[in-house]
């Protein structure tokens, strides 16, 4: 792996839980990340799949300092950001940008494309005030869409447009790492691909480092370099996208490989799928030993007894599983 620029080490973001009004009572706490550790390289794209709920929405804004971290060190080039003051965290933003899933919501209504990307060259003061329409339109044609719209509003573009002004308005710092979550799934199929290329190129160009969260494994594989799977808070399977996909070896992301469609019909008829059974436990009341347990179809009772530990299963694959080498033989 490239150098790294972002590492996490053992976060944790949990959220109390309490009930009543003038007299609260503590009923828990809500285990969304519960001990991540991971790094991405320069110019890696790392994809983050998983179910909903598993986690990775939190684990984003987290690395993004939008939620506090209950545990844990979120440190870029050497700077630990959990322990930095509101000013170090506002200095970051030129590093460290992000791209939501509903473009629509992720942009204000009341403003102008031209005001949307000019906001953060404003606000950190990167050009001169004469050099912003120069750049905003830079910025425009560098994800595809003409200048002469940068006085339209976002209810007048397509979902797809409204994406590429979410991607320009994260490109206005030039950062050196993006984190999109679930930026195309709620786009149509066609226009899924044009951003999915459009991020890929954009990521070769400014030598960007991208952390993609998505559903789809198709996808993870077209644009990831490595993959990290994700369940109940944890990462249970990192690895290069094709080995990952390929080769699933935790029983986990053998259920989601599983679901990928193929486009071959004869295939498709023939293709065996892993349907797992219930749902996924709750964040505030986990199982004890793996979280998987109670779903997998090869948990034994020594999955119900430790927490496995992310280890070196093969070079370059990491598992949390203590039967993965038998399960690797089946």
């Amino acid at each position: 792996m490239a150098e790294p620029i972002l590492e996490l080490r053992d976060v944790r973001t949990h959220f109390p839980v309490s009930q009543g009004f003038l007299f609260k009572r503590a009923l828990g706490t809500v285990k969304a990340v519960d001990g991540v550790t991971l790094s991405l390289g320069r110019g890696e794209v790392l994809g983050l799949v998983g179910e909903s709920g598993c986690g990775k929405s939190t684990l984003a804004r987290t690395i993004m300092q939008l939620l506090p971290t209950t545990g844990g060190a979120v440190i870029l080039e050497g700077k630990n950001l959990t322990t930095g003051s509101a000013g170090d965290v506002h200095h970051i933003r030129r590093d460290l940008q992000m791209v939501f899933q509903d473009p629509y919501a992720s942009l204000n209504p009341r403003m102008t494309v031209f005001d949307t990307l000019a906001e953060p060259l404003r606000v950190h003061r990167v050009c001169p005030a004469t050099g912003v329409p120069a750049r905003v339109a830079e910025l425009m044609q560098l994800v595809g869409l003409a200048p002469r719209f940068m006085q339209k509003y976002p209810h007048e573009f397509s979902g797809g447009q409204r994406q590429r002004i979410a991607i320009a308005r994260a490109l206005a710092l030039e950062p050196k790492i993006i984190i999109a979550d679930e930026p195309v799934s709620a786009l149509d199929v066609s226009i899924q691909a044009q951003i999915l290329n459009l991020l890929a190129q954009l990521v070769r160009k400014m030598n960007l480092s991208l952390v993609f969260i998505a559903h789809d494994l198709a996808v993870v594989k077209h644009i990831s370099d490595r993959v990290a799977v994700m369940y109940l808070g944890k990462i249970v399977e990192l690895g290069r996208a094709a080995d990952v996909i390929e080769r699933p070896r935790h029983p986990y992301t053998r259920a989601l490989v599983s679901a990928i469609p193929t486009p071959n019909p004869d295939l498709e008829r023939t293709r065996q799928r892993i349907v797992l059974p219930g749902d996924p436990p709750s964040p505030m009341n986990p199982p004890s030993g793996c979280a998987f347990h109670p779903r997998c179809p090869h948990a034994r009772e020594i999955c119900k007894s430790g927490v496995p530990p992310l280890f070196e299963f093969e070079p370059y694959r990491e598992v949390a599983c203590v039967r993965v080498e038998e399960i690797a033989n089946l």
